[in-house]
């Protein structure tokens, strides 16, 4: 038995048409909505698939983790966000005081996953994890995902953490190394998707996992930029199918005479936006978040300071209380009532509603109206903007930024103008259009009329007979 699911954010059923190659592999099987939970980000979606769990158990509450864990313990680094070098350095431990952006181990996962669950039935299954994030130190038997390697004199050195680790040195033999630029930022293109799909193929035809886990990220770029309807959007769709033909085509070829099965899930989709919200200026303006200068006299955020901040990610935000006092946390409610762009605010009990109520959660939750998103922005002047604004620096900024898919010719880097972006997702899905596809390549092997996200992991295990 050999299985495939394909994990493609931003795909939507009415997109299928378009796409020659996927519509074939899917045409005798099933398909079905399937309805991401809140948040409807990356990490947690994933999360949600690979456990059948929700962020309130799995603890992935949103692509960033704040570490408050001690935070007023002054001897902890305090008041920054951690770069990718020293989580890779802190894989056993944790960083008090922190955000932690994109680079966490699979520790933080507090929910057994596929990989887990499967070993438990059968420890003779062998499984691969290719590019989900938060895989570095998971329970699959090959693994795949971006890790540079962050030289003293600041540049980056292009690598992959791998299992087995000397994989990565075959597949940049192979194929070059991985393209990271090429991966996020404004050069994010299909070149990205098409080193996942070399490389997946070389890894079928050495090792023929059992499982194979997929992240294929493409749609997420032109759709954020653009739109998810723009002439950049639909030219996306023809790119990535083209990779598609070749990876079923390569992963057919490596399991044969075995037929491989196929399981397809758009984590979310990607919604059009015409306005933002800036939480951080926000709480600046009410005297709850606080700054400090750095050497330059630019603005930095003051995590140890602030009474209130946000962690912005896409159409949601979690805003952390200083010990959580709940004078505050009523300021902050009250704060964003009835505040343009905001939907719902979540605080205390209320965050059950959506199942993140989880000790890594904000203790209150803001969520944007369907064409609103959230930018982590604290500053007023673009003159006092911290140094990594303008720069592709993921792990530096203390939320997400999709401005950074846009180049500045002016700057020779990143524009500080939110209003660029056209695509988001996050929010609730309350809408068709915030509803993805969930597709089989063969009949009932879906047997739901509508699938969540979290019901991904127990049909995968229904196909090896895992109950």
């Amino acid at each position: 038995m050999h299985l495939v699911l394909l994990s493609i954010p931003g795909l939507r059923d009415r997109d299928i048409p378009r796409m020659a190659n996927l519509k074939r592999l899917v045409f005798g099987g099933d398909r079905v909505p399937l309805v991401p939970s809140f948040p409807a980000v990356t990490c947690p979606v994933q999360c949600n698939m690979t456990t059948g769990r929700r962020p309130s158990e799995h603890g992935v509450v949103a692509n960033g983790l704040f570490w408050r864990t001690d935070v007023s313990d002054s001897s902890s680094p305090l008041g920054r966000s951690i770069s990718s070098q020293e989580s890779d350095s802190l894989e056993t431990g944790i960083p008090h005081g922190q955000v932690e952006m994109w680079t966490a181990w699979n520790h933080v996962v507090e929910c057994p996953q596929l990989w887990d669950r499967m070993h438990s039935h059968d420890p003779a299954l062998k499984v691969a994890a290719w590019f989900p994030m938060f895989a570095k130190g998971c329970g699959a038997d090959y693994i795949c995902t971006p890790a540079p390697i962050h030289n003293p004199d600041g540049s980056e050195s292009l690598w992959c953490y791998t299992k087995p680790v000397s994989l990565y040195g075959e597949l940049r033999d192979l194929l070059g190394h991985f393209p990271l630029v090429h991966f996020w930022g404004p050069m994010a293109g299909i070149q990205g998707t098409a080193w996942i799909v070399g490389s997946a193929i070389h890894t079928a035809q050495q090792y023929l996992p059992n499982f194979f886990y997929i992240y294929l990220p493409h749609l997420d770029y032109a759709a954020q930029k653009a739109g998810p309807d723009s002439p950049a959007a639909k030219t996306a769709f023809t790119e990535l199918d083209d990779e598609l033909g070749r990876l079923i085509e390569g992963l057919t070829s490596a399991y044969a005479p075995d037929k491989p099965r196929w399981l397809i899930a758009s984590e979310y989709t990607i919604v059009p936006v015409d306005h933002v919200t800036y939480p951080n200026r926000i709480l600046r303006d009410a005297d709850l978040l606080s700054i400090r200068p750095d050497d330059m006299g630019r603005e930095e955020l003051d995590l140890a300071n602030s009474r209130a901040w946000a962690l912005v990610d896409h159409q949601h935000a979690h805003v952390f209380v200083r010990e959580r006092d709940p004078a505050v946390v009523g300021r902050v409610v009250d704060l964003f009532r009835n505040q343009t762009g905001i939907a719902e605010i979540l605080a205390g009990e209320d965050r059950s509603r959506y199942q993140v109520n989880h000790d890594r959660a904000g203790d209150v939750i803001l969520i944007s109206q369907p064409r609103s998103w959230q930018a982590y922005y604290w500053w007023f002047d673009d003159s006092v903007a911290p140094s990594y604004a303008r720069a592709v620096d993921i792990h530096q900024k203390p939320g997400y930024d999709p401005v950074e898919l846009f180049f500045d010719p002016a700057t020779r880097g990143i524009p500080l103008d939110p209003t660029l972006v056209h695509g988001s997702h996050g929010a609730p899905a309350a809408t068709r259009d915030q509803q993805g596809v969930f597709l089989s390549s063969d009949r009932d092997m879906i047997r739901d009329l509508s699938v969540h996200d979290t019901d991904v992991a127990r049909i995968v295990l229904t196909q090896f007979g895992i109950g």
